[in-house]
């Protein structure tokens, strides 16, 4: 198995995540770990120093070392870097949001099509085994409700929240729903910045889904949860964690449950318990059997394989686009008449 080149832009908060992964990952021989870059240069030789790689001087000496990058730096650094990369055959994983424009994200998906690159985007939630879980079990989803909420961060106030946060849950309910959005309804208001603080955003899906999303970056505290209800043959109510990677699951029990014993076993389970009895039916709560793991280590090995494999990864640049895409609907419908005069300007 041949090791990937792999450098990382970007020292900051999550830039230095990457780093200590690909370390992780160079330990194994699953890549080379070629070194950093960051525009402060004693933060990416401290960097550099802890996992014994090179900090480079600059975005191209770290491209010419290598084969694969992380481009972990601010949203509007993306396009530019992203680029002029593509251009020289390079494989990438952007942070999200890919770029801050439409336009933008377009032409690197073109550029990435074109120089037969891997153009990953970072939507880690969708390495998160909560998703892998709700997938398997939620296979009709009727109504979906998101919270993501955390306290005003240090980092990414560049962007307003919808970009910051809630485009996680925008990339989870397209990618799980598989249908159409044919229409958005959107408020927002900012609090500490010039963009959006808080956002909520309800999305009605040509198979009749509907999406509630409510996004904040001035909470008291962190919040990263999904409900589902979900209808097909198994209806089922899930609602989950992705912080804690846990959750329930409430379901109708199954014929034979009762007389195999299973529901008595059940009642003596941690955590599970008949909560609502009613005409011979049951309803069961059962906690979701999710084995935790780092979602963030699981998506850099995936980028990795994919590059190895020359495969189109999960989170695609043509599925990054299509959550940005939704993103930007709400920005505008939640933007001031003086702001949107400004971006159309």
């Amino acid at each position: 198995m041949t090791s990937v080149r792999v450098a990382v832009l970007g020292a900051g908060a999550l830039g230095k995540q990457h780093a200590r992964i690909y370390s992780e990952l160079a330990a194994s021989s699953a890549v080379e770990f070629t070194g950093v870059h960051d525009l402060q240069p004693e933060t990416a030789q401290s960097l550099a120093e802890k996992y014994r790689v090179k900090a480079f001087a600059s975005a191209a000496d770290a491209a010419e070392a290598s084969e694969a990058l992380s481009i972990v730096t601010p949203t509007n650094t993306h396009f530019e870097l992203a680029r002029v990369m593509l251009q020289q055959g390079k494989h990438l994983l952007v942070e999200k949001p890919m770029t801050d424009s439409a336009a933008q994200a377009a032409e690197l998906v073109q550029l990435a099509r074109q120089h037969q690159c891997v153009l990953q985007v970072g939507h880690v939630e969708r390495f998160n085994p909560v998703f892998k879980y709700l997938e398997s079990v939620a296979t009709a989803p009727r109504f979906i409700e998101a919270h993501r909420l955390s306290p005003y961060p240090a980092r990414s106030t560049d962007i307003g929240v919808v970009l910051d946060l809630m485009i996680h849950d925008l990339d989870v309910v397209l990618a799980f729903v598989k249908s159409p959005v044919i229409s958005v309804d959107a408020v927002g208001i900012p609090v500490l910045s010039a963009s959006e603080d808080i956002a909520n955003a309800r999305l009605r899906f040509a198979n009749g889904c509907v999406a509630n999303l409510t996004a904040s970056r001035v909470s008291p505290e962190k919040m990263r949860k999904i409900r589902v209800f979900s209808g097909g043959p198994d209806t089922s109510y899930i609602s989950l964690d992705y912080r804690a990677q846990e959750g329930f699951i409430y379901r109708i029990a199954r014929a034979g449950e009762e007389q195999s014993s299973l529901l008595k076993k059940l009642l003596h389970a941690k955590d599970s318990a008949i909560v609502s009895e009613f005409g011979g039916k049951r309803i069961v709560r059962e906690p979701v059997p999710i084995s935790k793991e780092e979602p963030l280590k699981l998506e850099l090995q995936h980028f990795v394989e994919c590059v190895r494999a020359r495969r189109t990864p999960m989170v695609s640049g043509e599925s990054a686009k299509a959550a940005l895409d939704l993103a930007f609907e709400i920005t505008r419908q939640i933007a001031t008449p003086k702001q949107r005069l400004k971006a159309e300007g």
